[in-house]
């Protein structure tokens, strides 16, 4: 029997129609929820994802601003740009899309934002609130991936989860949420050692190494839970396609359920910022913020 497929598709419409909801409630209180998106240079796949943020954005009624800078921009340029944003009150979040020209820091930038207003969830006082297990804004990739977990398994309480990968935006924080979900939980990464017989004790996996079909079905267990996070540009029979870091194909037959490549994990990202751009417009407006 083959997999059920789990749609990132249905699910990220479903969140945004949960955020849309939202604010309008707040619209309702007069706070009209704003996410700042922060462009440098002219890399062709920043600019779609900035145009499909900004899209999704609208869509949901929330208030959209960009600020583009060209590639020669230094350091101190996007910098004050940020202090303007953090000083905004009617600006919720602030999103500086990477990757940065190399002269630029990414960290120096990201640590610039206000953590209350980090909607990436990149500023290390986020990322060790997530690590303590305090309710901070979470990188959205991770946590959309742990909204389908939820939805196609309900309680994780339990799992064996391994996550491929150990990336500060995907892999460990993934570790860190599945934890909090009292998941047991392996992060294997290029020193780990059998990585694959590691692999195949998993009720979870959630691939996010970046190997183009890397976890064939021999790194699955049968009935494990698949969430690719790969996005990898292939040729293929002469044609460019996209695949996953796990072998669909192949794995499909053996576990109980796996994301798409596309249409999984990928529109829960852009679903998840918007869902954090409301929490942090509630969390700025809540009264303890105003005391």
């Amino acid at each position: 029997m083959s997999a059920r497929l789990i749609d990132g598709k249905a699910t990220a419409a479903r969140v945004l129609a949960e955020v849309a909801g939202d604010v309008a409630a707040l619209k309702a209180r007069g706070i009209e929820p704003a996410l700042a998106v922060v462009l440098v240079g002219s890399d062709p796949a920043s600019q779609v994802y900035v145009r499909n943020k900004v899209l999704r954005a609208g869509e949901v009624g929330i208030r959209s601003l960009e600020y583009r800078l060209g590639a020669e921009a230094s350091a101190a340029e996007v910098l004050e740009v940020v202090e303007g944003l953090n000083a905004d009150a009617s600006v919720h979040g602030i999103l500086v899309q990477l990757p940065l020209p190399a002269h630029i820091s990414e960290t120096q930038v990201l640590q610039a934002i206000d953590p209350a207003k980090d909607v990436d969830g990149f500023h290390s006082e986020n990322v060790g609130g997530l690590s303590q297990g305090r309710p901070v804004l979470t990188p959205c990739t991770p946590a959309g991936c742990m909204r389908l977990l939820r939805d196609t398994l309900g309680d994780l309480a339990g799992k064996h989860a391994v996550v491929v990968g150990r990336s500060n935006i995907v892999g460990k924080p993934m570790a860190a949420l599945l934890l909090a979900a009292d998941c047991s939980v392996t992060v294997l990464h290029s020193r780990s050692v059998k990585p694959q017989r590691l692999c195949g004790q998993a009720d979870i996996v959630v691939a996010a190494v970046g190997r183009p079909r890397m976890i064939d079905a021999d790194w699955i267990k049968p009935g494990t839970v698949v969430i690719d996070v790969g996005i990898n540009r292939i040729e293929d029979d002469g044609r460019s396609r996209l695949v996953g870091d796990v072998d669909f194909d192949a794995v499909q037959p053996v576990a109980s359920a796996i994301t798409p490549v596309p249409g999984g994990v990928g529109p829960m990202t852009i679903a998840m910022l918007m869902h954090n751009t409301v929490t942090a417009a509630r969390q700025q407006h809540a009264p303890s913020a105003q005391e």
